[in-house]
């Protein structure tokens, strides 16, 4: 599995944070996780590589979020569109915590899967946001 595919599975599984309660999340990583090994061949590495990354996401998520706030300007979390909201928590996991991943290549990554899954505008205001990010 290549490094896209993961990291859309792990957006995939963060995305599920925003409609569930914690307590429900092992739950739908399961199911996920299932539904991914009946799709395809996943690898035990990859599996293990998207499980780690998303728990590591998940556990700075309120840090990321206080970031995320200041970056957007007039822009609450509560606000953003749930896809765009998840792609920014994660490149922003990926620019800050993640020493693998170069600044750009998060920022890439970020604009390539607001493409795919969110709204018109969404890789703008994504990149505008992240931009915000690189000049602190």
């Amino acid at each position: 599995m290549k490094r896209r595919e993961q990291r859309e599975c792990i957006f995939q599984l963060l995305f599920r944070v925003e409609f569930n309660e914690k307590d429900e999340m092992q739950e739908q990583i399961d199911l996920f996780m299932d539904d991914r090994k009946e799709e395809q061949k996943i690898s035990r590495q990859d599996e293990a590589y998207i499980l780690g990354k998303y728990e590591k996401v998940a556990e700075k998520l309120p840090e990321i979020d206080t970031m995320l706030e200041g970056a957007s300007k007039g822009w609450k979390t509560a606000r953003m569109g749930k896809a765009e909201l998840t792609i920014l928590r994660l490149a922003i996991y990926e620019m800050k915590f993640d020493e693998d991943i170069p600044e750009k290549v998060a920022i890439n990554e970020a604009i390539e899967l607001s493409k795919k899954f969110g709204g018109e505008e969404a890789p703008a205001f994504v990149n505008g946001v992240l931009a915000k990010l690189t000049e602190r």
